[in-house]
């Protein structure tokens, strides 16, 4: 089992920056592969970026576009997401996530469908205001 918790979310004016962040317990987090997605009112679940336990594969998705940088600290079982020049657009629920299966490959290349992620954090709400 993993445990997951976003913390960081807010309200913010559009250029504006924050930093989430996804607190992990319960399975060996140095390993552990984890992703951002967000889900907007009424729409799916998209994935905003994810990175590999080594920190050698990270990606993102494709609005990102430079704005977003994701981080991890294996020994605080933290996983970062600095989000830069935020638009009123980026306006979600953020959710941090890991897959149950092995993701223990050096080069592991995060999945970018919420279908492969089998643990959730209860998320964390993004507000960007124009």
């Amino acid at each position: 089992q993993v445990q997951l918790v976003e913390s960081g979310g807010g309200l913010v004016q559009a250029g504006d920056s924050l930093r989430l962040s996804c607190a992990a317990s319960g399975r060996t987090f140095s390993t552990l592969t984890i992703a951002w997605f967000r889900q907007a009112a009424g729409e799916e679940r998209k994935f905003v970026a994810g990175i590999s336990w080594s920190e050698a594969i990270k990606n993102y998705g494709p609005f990102v576009k430079g704005r977003f940088t994701v981080s991890r600290d294996n020994a605080k079982n933290t996983v970062f997401l600095q989000m830069n020049s935020l638009k009123p657009e980026d306006t979600a629920v953020y959710y941090c996530a890991a897959p149950y299966g092995d993701s223990s490959d050096y080069y592991f290349t995060p999945p970018s469908y919420a279908k492969d992620y089998d643990y959730w954090g209860q998320g964390t709400q993004v507000t960007v205001s124009s």
